[in-house]
């Protein structure tokens, strides 16, 4: 794919460069100058292939970002101001708690959570799949781990509760978005925006639970954008259209599964260690509306699942046609996918005993 651009290595490297800065950086000037450095390296890679949709989404997704680093350094400012420094520092008084609020914003239109999803399914839509995999998870990480700094100071009941609201209605927006969706780039992602509003309600009682649901989103993501791009056909870009199912397809649709939580696969763990953490603290009420969106894209995908399963059975008798010796990287993947969930479950319990 990448082959004959040998430019777009140095366009990874600068993306790379550009997180890493920012999550490394001590002040918010270096933080913004880091992802404006991230910004840089990703445009391109968004529009090397020159087609309409494409570039579409870069435009969306350049103006987005610039919204996001606007008040990303303007609450910089309004702080410097207060304190004459760029360091974090704990919020006194309303105007800096003002401030804060303004940086936290910033924060949030970079990610793509409620209520700034709107950019997020139209600028996935018209990318292909390795573009898609960078926006879903590599993009993620500098917002997540500044968000993941922020938290460490006192913040008030009513910015926890406005960031409770946040996750609670990502989720919603995740499981209602998808409903009506056909394209699997636009659900995949509106199941972005529901696992982010599970991150950062996780992200407010534990950090360990936040990294540990990152690293399981990233890699059933890995496994589900590869899975797309290794088939590399036009087989799943609308789902009305599917009229027999594949490994390929069926593999696609377990991956799914995972991703909305179904137990027991690995997408279930991240869920069931949030619930856990957050069922004995004060904000326990608002899990119930993240399971809720969970609950509204899972039966969207088994209703989806079961309808290609069954359409299956009826035109093909014989199911071993579908498995042939070209599709053993796709069974390793779904074996670490439905399998993982129980591992993980094992050794929790052997652990307890």
């Amino acid at each position: 794919m990448f082959s004959s651009l040998p430019f777009m290595y140095m366009f990874f490297s600068v993306m790379g460069i550009g997180t890493l800065f920012s999550i490394s950086s001590l002040h918010w000037l270096g933080i913004w100058a880091g992802l404006e450095i991230n910004l840089i390296g990703f445009l391109p890679i968004l529009v090397y292939q020159k087609s309409m949709s494409e570039s579409e989404s870069a435009v969306k997704y350049f103006v987005v970002q610039a919204l996001g680093s606007s008040l990303l350094i303007f609450g910089s400012l309004n702080l410097y101001s207060l304190s004459f420094t760029w360091e974090m520092l704990i919020p006194s008084d309303t105007s800096s708690t003002i401030s804060l609020f303004i940086l936290v914003m910033g924060l949030f239109v970079k990610l793509g959570l409620f209520p700034f999803h709107f950019w997020l399914p139209s600028v996935m839509a018209g990318l292909p799949w390795l573009s898609c995999l960078l926006l879903a998870t590599w993009q993620k990480l500098a917002p997540l781990c500044l968000s993941m700094s922020l938290f460490q100071f006192s913040f008030s009941y009513n910015l926890l509760l406005l960031i409770c609201l946040i996750s609670a209605g990502s989720s919603l927006i995740g499981g209602i978005g998808g409903v009506n969706q056909t394209q699997v780039r636009a659900l995949l992602a509106y199941s972005s925006i529901g696992h982010l509003g599970w991150i950062m309600f996780g992200l407010m009682h534990s950090e360990w639970v936040m990294k540990t649901y990152f690293m399981i989103y990233v890699f059933i993501s890995f496994c589900l954008f590869m899975t797309l791009w290794y088939s590399d056909s036009g087989m799943m870009k609308n789902l009305n259209t599917v009229k027999s199912v594949s490994l390929n397809q069926m593999g696609v649709m377990l991956m799914l599964l995972s991703l909305g939580g179904l137990p027991p696969l690995l997408g279930f763990i991240s869920k069931w260690l949030v619930m856990v953490i957050s069922i004995n603290s004060y904000m326990w009420s608002f899990i119930f509306l993240l399971i809720l969106g969970s609950l509204m894209s899972l039966f969207y995908y088994l209703g989806l699942f079961f309808s290609l399963f069954l359409n299956n059975l009826k035109k093909n008798s014989n199911m071993k046609e579908l498995i042939n010796k070209s599709n053993i990287f796709l069974m390793v993947l779904l074996l670490f996918n439905l399998f993982g969930g129980l591992l993980i479950i094992m050794m929790s319990a052997l652990e307890t005993l």
